[in-house]
């Protein structure tokens, strides 16, 4: 009981905080005051203090009371391209993109709709007309289709702020043999798309996943 009613005067406050009533460097009300308001014990006010100790959002000074802190600014995932300068750095993206990437078509096969199908068939459609010029954004949009249809946000979020630079840097590694002006290497990347696509319009989970892991890890071993 003690716990439900501790977040409530957690809620409460965070509210305050974040609507500004409690600016930063505010003290909290005083144990009796927020009693009184919450109309909850002291063992409860002291527990939901220490769950906004624990999340930042106040600080305790022993003696004087606990003070709002700054909320820290929001942030958002994004990587540089200036900040992959290396080999080693184009590989370890390489293989953050097949853990990510890998269950995102595991979860595109799962949770795909009709809406979903046709945009990655408009992306694979769109891989094949795109030509030398433009393949590297017809490939990044074929990996954006399938993280859009994984009904997750925040892997359209991740792959966003990547953007097409996932794409273009490995590719700068790779020997003509494997670059886009050679018909065999489309081809090539082609299949593994469609693999890829297929698994997930059937809904095999599990063959969606090894697909675009095999996908990935093909790139990683032409890269290598």
């Amino acid at each position: 009981m003690n716990t439900t009613l501790a977040q409530r005067v957690v809620v409460g406050l965070k509210d305050k905080i974040l609507a500004g009533d409690l600016a930063p460097g505010a003290k909290l009300p005083s144990e009796a005051e927020l009693i009184a308001e919450y109309a909850v014990s002291r063992t409860v006010v002291r527990e939901a203090v220490t769950r906004l100790r624990a999340e930042g959002l106040v600080e305790t000074q022993q003696g004087r009371g606990s003070f709002v802190l700054a909320v820290p600014e929001p942030s958002t995932f994004s990587v540089e391209s200036s900040a992959i300068r290396t080999h080693a750095d184009v590989m370890a993206m390489l293989d953050f993109r097949i853990g990510v990437e890998s269950e995102a078509a595991a979860l595109a096969a799962r949770h795909h709709t009709a809406a979903d199908a046709e945009a990655i068939s408009a992306a694979m459609d769109g891989f094949v007309r795109a030509g030398h010029e433009g393949a590297v954004e017809a490939d990044f949009a074929f990996h954006l289709a399938v993280a859009g249809a994984t009904h997750n946000r925040f892997y359209v979020d991740l792959l966003g702020s990547l953007g097409p630079m996932m794409i273009m840097l490995p590719r700068t590694r790779l020997r003509e043999a494997y670059s886009m002006t050679d018909a065999s290497h489309v081809e090539r990347v082609q299949r593994e798309h469609d693999n890829v696509a297929a698994a997930v319009l059937a809904g095999d989970v599990e063959t969606a996943r090894a697909a675009m892991r095999l996908h990935l890890g093909n790139t990683r071993r032409r890269v290598t």
